[in-house]
């Protein structure tokens, strides 16, 4: 809902330790309605100053940063700063990252693919008490309250320390899908799938599509068609 249809701007902190992603994020942010960027900090450490001293509404919060990462930063807003919620806004969309920032309180989790009607609704819904999840985190943290396996292999015995969502990717290449319909199947941008397919690629020593499949199939991770 923007100002003129009655609702105060939301006042934001932006936390990201990369000077040139931090200051594009605040020129976005600053094109949106209903926004008031108010600071901006380079690590966790600076964004707990900042929201001891401004008291924003909403720090969107980068989750790898040098002295102070965001998982801890949130655990410490949440637990002085309470009238200050936390949005993650990162690149990292894995189970490793998502609920440990969830446990220290975030209500919000955005990969940094999302667009600004986007971030407008996820500020809005935790200002109202809701929770600003994008549809692929609801969908994967309702498996995980729900005790739902996305991936054949368990995320403890997953092999070659792949991620649960990379397990994920590698079964639907299994089932002989294209990265746009990846990209589609699990609510993230192409981008994303292609970052994954890298990631689990370096992992497993594959070359290929090909390959992947051979090494899905004899992980366990997919299952061969029945003939």
């Amino acid at each position: 809902m923007s100002e003129e249809e009655g609702q105060k701007p939301a006042r934001v902190v932006v936390a990201d330790d990369q000077t040139v992603v931090r200051e594009g994020i605040v020129m976005l942010l600053g094109l949106l309605p209903g926004i008031e960027v108010v600071g901006s900090a380079g690590d966790g450490d600076e964004a707990v100053r900042l929201v001891a001293e401004l008291a924003p509404d909403v720090v969107l919060m980068d989750l790898r940063m040098p002295r102070c990462g965001g998982v801890e930063a949130t655990r410490r807003i949440r637990a002085g700063h309470p009238g200050t919620q936390v949005v993650v806004l990162t690149t990292f969309d894995d189970d490793e990252s998502l609920f440990p920032a969830l446990e220290a309180g975030a209500r919000g989790y955005l990969t940094k693919d999302a667009g600004g009607d986007e971030i407008v609704r996820a500020v809005r819904d935790v200002m109202s008490g809701q929770a600003g999840l994008a549809p692929g985190i609801q969908r994967r943290l309702l498996e995980r309250l729900t005790g739902a396996e996305p991936c054949p292999v368990p995320a403890a015995r997953t092999p070659d320390g792949l991620t649960t969502r990379e397990c994920e990717v590698l079964a639907l290449i299994a089932e002989g899908l294209s990265n746009q319909e990846i990209a589609r199947r699990l609510h993230i941008s192409t981008a994303t799938v292609k970052t994954h397919i890298n990631n689990l690629f370096a992992k497993a020593g594959v070359k290929d599509r090909a390959q992947a499949v051979r090494y899905a199939y004899a992980t366990g991770v997919a299952r061969p068609p029945a003939r």
